[in-house]
């Protein structure tokens, strides 16, 4: 009866988000990042070095524990947590795969408007969070948005958001992630699913009871970690493949502009294809107007709204500009310049042999060594994954605690639930999941969009 429903709905639910993906979405994130970059007057050139200077002066692995709040560079960490998963690896697999090299710089487009969103969200995040007198911090968008639009409509946009978060991140987003980490580690390792499933759900249970303070400190330490060994790894292949990097960059902007000519398909519906998968896994990547990192960014503990902006838009470097931007160069450097087995497109009978979730492992794997190749991108997945499960269910807690009123056995309720999702995420892979994903992610970009335009004026006098 469950696939019955998941055949019925499945087509719905695709069709619904290529209509978000293509018109709804893209027109809202590059709108808003460039309502906010000519407002703030460029903020993301013009502070990026105070964002830099305001986000590892506090650099530590062992940050001041605080049960109410989190250190810049906590903040930092945390919000990198959350942006740097599936996204990073499959998610951007998926977008090179179905909209050619080219997608790679519609990435890059979105992530540059949304370090000015990211911004603008950090500041609202802290300018509309409410300290309670035991020092206990309530901040995120469903704040904001009730700032920014009064009574009813302000209360069902906000509770639209909170459920919308819950389903997208708390649920289903942590059941994508812990499916990723089970299908690599099935491939590197031979560990059965249902083992890696257990395992994820004590190891993140235990981090979660410990509250904001626990998954802070974990944090701190484990982002440094990954990105270092994910680095180090990425750098090795270029290294080894610096011939072909000029033919790497060439690829990704000319295929931007004539995707046509290596997926196929009519210009425009290949250009559509191109920009809108770049949107859409742009999205999942960084996160930026999505409304998730704005909670971890209402916690910090900073000077102004302002520091904590500047702090917020390293996190949108880092993800697409260093982390994602990497990933993408591996790909293309080895499968698609002249010798790759995709020089000619994702055509033909290599569909049957790449996927998605592959398509990773097969490209270092093509310079490591297929079995050390394999192993090292289940290690980084892991690494981002987990990291991702972790903050996605905090974040999905804060919105339960708000649609509850705090109420303690409808939070509990939530917490188990998101965990019973990451045990089944690593028993079963569902296109019809991921599907789903993107659609509340998508809904969730609506609400918290329009309360940024709604609080320009408040946004900006932070940027002055």
């Amino acid at each position: 009866m469950i696939v019955a429903i998941e055949n019925i709905l499945y087509p719905f639910v695709v069709k619904f988000n290529e209509y978000l993906s293509n018109y709804i979405l893209v027109s809202l994130l590059v709108g808003v990042g460039l309502w906010y970059t000519i407002k703030t007057r460029f903020v993301q050139i013009r502070c990026f070095k105070e964002g830099l200077c305001n986000s590892f002066g506090s650099f530590s692995l062992f940050g001041e524990k605080n049960e109410n709040s989190v250190s810049p560079f906590q903040a930092l960490t945390t919000s990198i947590a959350t942006q740097v998963g599936t996204g990073n690896i499959v998610g951007a697999s998926a977008a090179v795969l179905v909209g050619g090299p080219g997608a790679v710089f519609w990435m890059w487009v979105i992530a540059f408007f949304g370090m000015a969103t990211i911004y603008a969200e950090a500041i609202l995040a802290v300018k509309t969070r409410i300290v309670e007198k035991n020092g206990n911090i309530k901040g995120g968008p469903v704040y904001y948005i009730t700032t920014a639009f009064q009574g009813k409509l302000g209360k069902f946009l906000a509770a639209f958001f909170a459920v919308a978060i819950i389903l997208a991140l708390g649920f289903m987003g942590c059941m994508v992630q812990s499916n990723s980490i089970s299908y690599t580690m099935q491939t590197a390792f031979a560990v059965q699913p249902w083992i890696v499933g257990v395992i994820l759900v004590i190891l993140s249970g235990i981090i979660l009871i410990g509250g904001v303070s626990r998954l802070a400190s974990v944090t701190e330490k484990l982002v440094p970690l990954m990105a270092v060994i994910f680095l180090v790894g990425a750098f090795f292949v270029l290294i080894v493949r610096y011939n072909y990097l000029f033919a790497t960059f060439k690829m990704i902007f000319k295929y931007a502009f004539e995707p046509q000519a290596i997926i196929g398909g009519g210009f425009w519906y290949a250009i559509k294809t191109a920009i809108s998968q770049g949107a859409k896994r742009g999205l999942f990547s960084n996160e930026a107007g999505m409304g998730s990192t704005p909670h971890v960014h209402a916690l910090a503990r900073v000077k102004t709204p302002h520091e904590e902006g500047t702090i917020a838009m390293i996190g949108v470097f880092v993800d697409t500009f260093v982390i994602l931007t990497l990933n993408a160069l591996v790909i293309i450097s080895t499968l698609y310049t002249s010798d790759g087995v995709l020089a000619n497109g994702y055509t033909g009978t290599i569909t049957e042999a790449l996927n998605k979730t592959n398509l990773v492992q097969t490209a270092f794997g093509s310079i490591m060594g297929a079995n050390v190749g394999a192993i090292f991108v289940a290690i980084c997945l892991c690494f981002f994954a987990f990291s991702s499960i972790l903050c996605w269910n905090f974040f999905g807690k804060i919105n339960a605690i708000y649609l509850f009123k705090n109420n303690k056995k409808a939070v509990l309720t939530y917490t188990l639930i998101s965990l019973c999702f990451v045990m089944l995420g690593s028993l079963v892979s569902s296109d019809f999941v991921w599907e789903l994903t993107d659609m509340f992610n998508n809904l969730m970009v609506i609400p918290n969009v329009l309360a940024l335009f709604a609080l320009t004026n408040m946004a900006i006098s932070k940027a002055k």
